[in-house]
Order: C-alpha cells, then structure tokens, then sequence
C-alpha cells in the first residue's frame, strides 16, 4: 500500500486544500484522493467526514463546486474526497456512463473482470482510512456522506459499519438499488445475479436489519429528474427506516434537481449535521 504522495495544494478558508494520490492495493491501480485539512488542528487531532460523489464524478468535482471547505473550516472538521473508481488504461470498462470507470458504485465486485480492480467498499473502509490517518492529524473519529451513487456508497457503508461511522448522510442518494435499473445494471455486473450478494450494498434492505445509532438525514429535489424517474427511491427507505425504527430526517425539496447547485445548497447543513456526532 503506497502513502499518500502530495500533488498540490492550495490555501482555502484558513486552511489547506490538497490533491494526492497513492498506490492502491485493493484496487491495483494509482488513485487519487483530495483532503481538506482545517485551519485550527487541536493536539488531540480532527475528526473526517469523507464525502462519495455520485456517477462519471472525480475527486474535483465535489472539491471546486460544493464549497465545503468554509464549513468544515468553522467546524474543525478533515473532509476527505475519493475517486469514484479505480482508473487507468488496464482497468476494465465498458461504454456508457452508468458502469465501469466513474461508476464503481462502492461495492467490492465478485465477477470477472471486475473484481480485479473494482474493490471501492473495502477501499474507501479499509485502505483509505488507514493512509489519511497516517498522513493527516485525525482523532479516530469519522463519518460519511455522499450524493447519488455517492450517497447509496455512505448509506450502505455507515449501515453495515455502524461502530466505525458516528453518523451518515445523503443528498439524492440511490436508496434502493435492488429495485431501480442503475442498480440492476451495476450489481448483475459487478455482483452476479444472487440477490443475497445484491443486500449488502443495499441501504433500504440493510436498514431493515438494523438501525444506525444516530438520526440519518437524506435531502432530496423534487425537480431532479432521477427521482421522478425511479431511479433513487427515498420513499422505500423511509418506509424501511420507520419499521426498524431508524431515526431519519428526510427533506424533500421544490424545485430542487440533481446538479452540483442542490448540492452547494445544502452541503454546509450536511458539515452542520456530522459536526454534532463528531464532537
């Protein structure tokens, strides 16, 4: 497992905005991670809320459009922001945007030839949390968030990690991949064809098999065109949640779609939210 090697970095908010990039062993390729490091560190160290961006995003997108940085300053918090798959010439793909490189859909494939590269859950649980750890003055406190694709990723990590991750959200997050195509397509791939395998990176079956210690909060827009078209299933979810008796705040808002402008509008009450179980 290669350290975190530093590419640039950049003053921001007070504090330091990185772009690194490591050796991967889980997935077998370079990959690139970008990490915020707050101004004021106490000796103790910070806590990380890492954040999953959604299909075809790098590690740039959620680092230049969401505009985090400010919150997670105030909030003394290390925001850490992953790829979204592994990359590079020898990595398996196929055309389309919704599967392959971009769309690692955070699950350790099982298939050929996936499985070879495609190992983001025990990447982004294992492997990544042990290099910022390393690299990064952190206190062993950490919780997840995510969007799209990204926020299944948080939602499926913090439910079947509960003890690792103080707190989860989402913002319009794949809820239900089970029952929408993104997921049939992906996890068929990626996982086979045994629903049972398919469960495990599903939040609204994992919710059913137990709750989360803190209240989880999903936002959602109501003009995003991936809800109206059943792709993200927030509803299923919720139902999923109140039967296990999962704490949840589901805020479904007008006019809102699926774009990085959703995303900057509610990504500093996102920082807010984890701030309160990362004290």
């Amino acid at each position: 497992m290669g350290a975190l090697e530093e590419k640039k970095t950049h003053a921001n908010f007070g504090g330091v905005q990185g772009m690194y990039a490591h050796d991967s062993k889980e997935c077998g390729v370079r990959m690139d991670v970008n990490v915020y490091v707050p101004p004021t560190v106490p000796e103790t160290g910070a806590p990380v809320l890492y954040f999953l961006s959604g299909l075809t995003c790098t590690p740039e997108n959620f680092t230049t459009k969401a505009g985090a940085q400010a919150a997670a300053a105030e909030a003394g918090i290390i925001l850490v922001m992953p790829d979204t798959s592994p990359r590079g010439d020898e990595v398996p793909d196929e055309e389309g945007w919704d599967f392959g490189k971009g769309a690692g859909f955070y699950v350790d494939a099982t298939q050929a030839p996936w499985s070879t590269n495609y190992r983001m859950f025990s990447y982004i649980t294992e492997e990544l949390p042990a290099l910022v750890d390393a690299r990064f003055p952190t206190n062993g406190m950490r919780s997840v968030f995510g969007h799209s694709m990204g926020g299944h990723g948080a939602l499926v990590i913090g439910l079947r990690q509960p003890e690792r991750w103080r707190s989860i959200s989402a913002l319009s997050p794949i809820c239900a991949p089970s029952q929408c195509p993104w997921g049939h397509k992906a996890f068929s791939k990626y996982l086979g064809e045994d629903r049972a395998a398919w469960a495990r990176y599903d939040a609204t079956e994992l919710v059913k098999q137990g709750a989360h210690p803190a209240p989880i909060r999903i936002d959602q827009g109501k003009a995003d065109p991936f809800y109206q078209d059943a792709q993200l299933l927030p509803e299923r979810f919720e139902a999923a949640a109140k039967d296990a008796g999962q704490a949840l705040t589901l805020g479904m808002h007008e006019s809102y779609d699926h774009s990085y402008y959703f995303i900057a509008t509610f990504a500093a009450d996102h920082v807010a939210h984890h701030a309160q179980y990362l004290r």
